[in-house]
């Protein structure tokens, strides 16, 4: 099989000969076209992106225990046996009973012989905010 044309002549059936139509150099002296190796910056790029998942992955983690404490100590104060209607902005006492039941009360622990278990506060939004344990 003969060819009609050189290897480093720029020929198509359709456009001829057209080597200084196209964007790349064609003449065997032009310097080689040499694809990046993007293996390394991938890796580079694929492990920062790694760690600032981490990072928020760690962050939600730690706000969903918190979220979940708060759960638990607003769940122990609700169930909680007491008398009277709490107002917001007051501060009050858990205390563990001898019964075996949570109660709340206004008495602060230094006034009375009994197991604190820990000091709200009611917030605006019905949320008891524990202010020492």
């Amino acid at each position: 099989m003969k060819k009609d044309k050189p290897d480093n002549v720029v020929f198509s059936e359709e456009k001829g000969y057209n080597a200084n139509l196209l964007s790349y150099s064609t003449n065997v002296g032009a310097p080689a076209i040499i694809m990046d190796d993007v293996v390394g910056w991938k890796s580079r790029g694929i492990s920062n992106v790694n760690k600032e998942f981490e990072n928020k992955f760690n962050e939600l983690k730690m706000q969903y225990q918190d979220l979940m404490k708060e759960y638990e100590w607003n769940e122990l104060v609700y169930n909680a046996r007491f008398s009277f209607e709490p107002v917001i902005g007051e501060t009050y006492h858990l205390y563990f009973g001898d019964d075996g039941v949570y109660f709340l009360s206004l008495i602060a622990p230094e006034e009375w012989n009994k197991e604190h278990v820990g000091t709200f506060k009611l917030n605006s939004n019905k949320k008891w905010v524990i202010i020492e344990k």
